[in-house]
């Protein structure tokens, strides 16, 4: 079975650092990059940041670049979001998610989603 396993949200002051993780197993890890979304209240899910495993390539939406960074430990299948200078907007549920190809930037592309986590940053 694919699973996509999410953790590291929590609550955080404006300014601080959260590191999300997401596990991932059941499939051809090579052929997948991860990504991460997010969906505040009342707003569409929308891509984050994602991490082709074969190439490395990342991606890296306007509003996070420069203060979120994404790796990957490929021995654990782990992929990582480090969340950095994090702002009350950053606030929503975080998801991963698995594309076929080199990106993963729009949920139209998501092959398969794990549980989201949440992360409360108050100001």
């Amino acid at each position: 079975d694919v699973q996509l396993q999410a953790s590291g949200g929590g609550a955080a002051q404006a300014g601080g650092s959260l590191r999300l993780s997401c596990a991932a197993s059941g499939f051809t890890f090579d052929e997948y990059a991860i990504g991460w979304f997010r969906q505040a209240p009342g707003r569409e899910r929308e891509g984050v940041s994602s991490i082709a495993h074969t190439t490395g390539a990342t991606f890296y939406a306007s509003s996070v670049e420069g203060r979120f960074t994404i790796s990957e430990d490929n021995a654990k299948n782990t992929v990582y979001l480090e969340m950095n200078s994090l702002r009350p907007e950053d606030t929503a549920i975080y998801y991963c998610a698995a594309c076929v190809g080199n990106s993963c930037p729009l949920t139209r592309f998501v092959s398969w989603w794990g549980q989201g986590t949440l992360v409360t940053v108050s100001s």
